[in-house]
């Protein structure tokens, strides 16, 4: 039976969990995210398989898939959509990090019939683009330009991002809007690119800062792409000779930049919530499947904010549940 229209042939039965079971609710639900040891990326799986709870008590599963490296993403990630397709997948979520090489793999979720979420990564327009039901996730843009805004406000004025991921979709966004923020602020911006393979390398980051810095030495503020390559900046800027003198903002947080916050090592970090971005497309997409339920606001943003020295110590609880 099509698991779109099951739910109306079981209308009269009570939704218990024998009920269920009878009626053969289960979604296979796949989401395509980021590599392993992507901290970020472990937090955003933390809340699609605490969805996927749910989903399991239901019969159905939720499979992880996701890169061994950032070195070819799109093209990797394009594959591992068509992974998901060939395997059976009831619904599939996917960030849309690389449009031109993830585009058709996301075409042939839709063209097959599976429902779609994109999360991340693309924004509404990706959703729109590609006939995905909603975008679940924070506007990147607006994330970076937060973040330039917040610098200038602290009287940063001269910032860098380092885009160690130059060509994906979502980093460019980061950096785009950092620039337009702090230059809309009353400073400058600009952008300092990495090879790919410098994302997620902690020396390779912290050398690359070190370098720019003491080449250009009128920068004062320093934004980055993820977690790993603010703390690799605060070495560089270490590395530099310049700490107190730089001040460092970026995407996403762990335990350690919110020390690093709490002790004025670093201005702010920008929260994009990833644990919601999981836990809310697994959830939206199993309701899809098995009910065909379906939520009127297509673009259900999960960011972006701001942690700073005002509210460092409210974040840190949810850092060591694992789910921050």
């Amino acid at each position: 039976m099509n698991k779109f229209t099951r739910f109306a042939a079981t209308a009269a039965c009570a939704i218990t969990a024998s009920c269920m079971a009878t009626a053969g609710f289960a979604a296979d639900i796949f989401v395509v995210g980021g590599k392993p040891d992507d901290t970020f990326w472990s937090i955003v799986k933390r809340g699609a398989e605490d969805a996927g709870k749910v989903v399991e008590a239901q019969g159905g599963s939720v499979t992880w898939l996701g890169p061994q490296n950032y070195d070819n993403l799109g093209v990797d990630a394009a594959e591992l959509i068509r992974q998901a397709i060939d395997q059976g997948a009831d619904a599939v979520v996917g960030a849309n990090w690389v449009p031109e090489a993830m585009d058709p793999a996301f075409k042939a979720v839709v063209d097959a019939g599976i429902p779609l979420i994109i999360y991340n990564a693309g924004g509404i327009d990706a959703a729109d683009r590609l006939g995905a039901m909603n975008y679940v996730g924070s506007d990147d843009f607006k994330a970076g330009k937060a973040g330039g805004a917040h610098l200038a406000e602290m009287g940063n004025t001269n910032g860098v991002c380092i885009n160690t991921l130059p060509g994906a979709a979502n980093i460019e966004n980061f950096c785009g809007g950092f620039v337009e923020g702090i230059t809309e602020a009353g400073g400058e911006g600009s952008v300092l690119p990495l090879p790919a393979t410098s994302f997620g390398s902690a020396t390779a980051v912290a050398q690359a800062v070190r370098a720019h810095l003491l080449q250009n030495p009128q920068i004062n503020a320093v934004f980055t792409v993820s977690n790993g390559d603010a703390n690799a900046a605060i070495s560089g800027i270490q590395q530099a000779g310049k700490m107190g003198k730089v001040a460092v903002c970026g995407i996403n947080f762990d335990e350690t930049i919110l020390n690093n916050i709490k002790d004025g090592k670093m201005a702010c970090a920008i929260d994009q919530q990833g644990y919601m971005q999981g836990y809310l497309a697994v959830s939206i997409l199993n309701a899809r499947v098995n009910y065909g339920l379906t939520v009127p606001t297509r673009e259900i943003l999960t960011g972006p904010g701001i942690i700073d020295s005002t509210n460092v110590e409210a974040t840190m609880a949810g850092v060591k549940a694992g789910t921050r």
